[in-house]
This record gives C-alpha cells, sequence and structure tokens, in this order.
C-alpha cells in the first residue's frame, strides 16, 4: 500500500490520541467494555476510524440542567389546572 494512503485502522496509541485520552483509559474502557469496538489482527488491537467517529458522536452529552427545547404549542399554560399567578 502507498504510504500517501493512510490506514484507516488506527493503533491503541493513535485512537487515544484522536480521542484525546491517555492509551490506559482506553485499555480501560475496552477492558470494560465500555469503549469503542475494536478488533484484532494477528493479536494486535485496532480500531476502525470511521467507527471511533461514530462512538465518539454517541457519547455527547447535554450540560447540567440543559433542558431539552420545548416544542411549540406544548408550553405550560399559566392557567393550567384553574390557577393564576
Amino acid at each position: 500500500m502507498p504510504k500517501s494512503r493512510r490506514s484507516k485502522f488506527l493503533t491503541t496509541i493513535e485512537a487515544a490520541e484522536y480521542l484525546r485520552l491517555v492509551p490506559h483509559t482506553l485499555e480501560n474502557m475496552r477492558w470494560m467494555r465500555i469503549g469503542p469496538d475494536y478488533r484484532k489482527h494477528g493479536g494486535r488491537v485496532f480500531y476502525d476510524l470511521d467507527e471511533l467517529k461514530a462512538w465518539s458522536e454517541r457519547q455527547r452529552a447535554k450540560p447540567p440542567g440543559a433542558k431539552a427545547p420545548t416544542p411549540p404549542g406544548s408550553a405550560p399554560s399559566a392557567f393550567a389546572n384553574g390557577h393564576r399567578r
């Protein structure tokens, strides 16, 4: 394979760098089965770059206290349950 074309399979060190993690953290996540999917080629662990991206997207979190947007027309009314302000 020409050197100009980069492999889409990353080593643990490369994958950790991509995710901005310490390699040991990624190894622990793999052991606990909570990290990104991986595969073994000849006993060596590799991560598919596309799968790393997808896993990272699934890790999105909302800031504490953030509320989901209220759909139009479903906002609570000030007169709900007969109570007025």
